[in-house]
């Protein structure tokens, strides 16, 4: 699992170490850029950055792990906006409020990058839940769940709020089906809208 980008800063690194990671993330972006995500290979880009593929491997792990690498600036930023950042989604709304712009940002968060996101979450299969961003996402979601109904699986709820914004399914419903981003946001506002009545009810 990564170490979460907003929950503090990384270890510090030896300056050669963190010349090699830069070298690696360049050649990556510039692979996926130049040719798509299902380019990104261990070896052509430790051969593209200049290093031994061991290096890639001892730095990144795996390709999952180097493919969230690529879009953790991304990441962070969308991060620091729900933990920190301005209201509705960062603190001083009602759990409601955030509960939906959440969701609306992070449909919006995965649609800006949401083929790096398919081969991030499904190399290896369970990937999308090892990696610390969704384990972040879930205590979020099970937060503001807990606060609207405190009589709520709040574990379980936020896994089922969070599962329709798997990148396999939303790229089907964007692509496949032809579902407009709005009209998925509004879906996840039924879903949100559906535990708020509840707690009214």
């Amino acid at each position: 699992m990564r170490e979460l980008p907003v929950a503090g800063r990384p270890p510090a690194e030896r300056a050669d170490a963190a010349h090699n990671r830069r070298r690696i993330l360049r050649a990556a972006a510039e692979m996926i850029s130049a040719r798509g995500p299902e380019a990104v290979s261990m070896d052509e880009v430790a051969r593209a950055a200049g290093v031994g593929v061991g290096t890639v491997y001892r730095r990144f792990g795996d390709r999952a792990r180097l493919v969230f690498a690529v879009i953790d600036d991304r990441e962070r930023e969308f991060q620091a906006a729900f933990i920190q950042g301005p209201p509705p989604l960062g603190p001083g709304a009602g759990p409601g409020d955030r509960l939906r712009a959440f969701l609306h940002a992070l449909a919006d968060r995965t649609e800006a990058q949401a083929d790096l996101l398919l081969m991030a979450e499904s190399d290896p299969p369970e990937a999308r839940f090892r990696d610390g961003s969704y384990g972040l996402y879930h205590r979020h979601l099970a937060m503001l769940i807990g606060r609207i109904r405190p009589d709520a699986d709040a574990a379980y709820l936020a896994d089922a709020l969070l599962a329709p914004l798997a990148a396999n399914l939303f790229l089907h419903q964007r692509r496949e089906r032809g579902m407009a981003l709005d009209r998925v946001k509004a879906g996840l506002d039924a879903l949100a809208e559906g535990l708020i009545a509840g707690h009214r009810g």
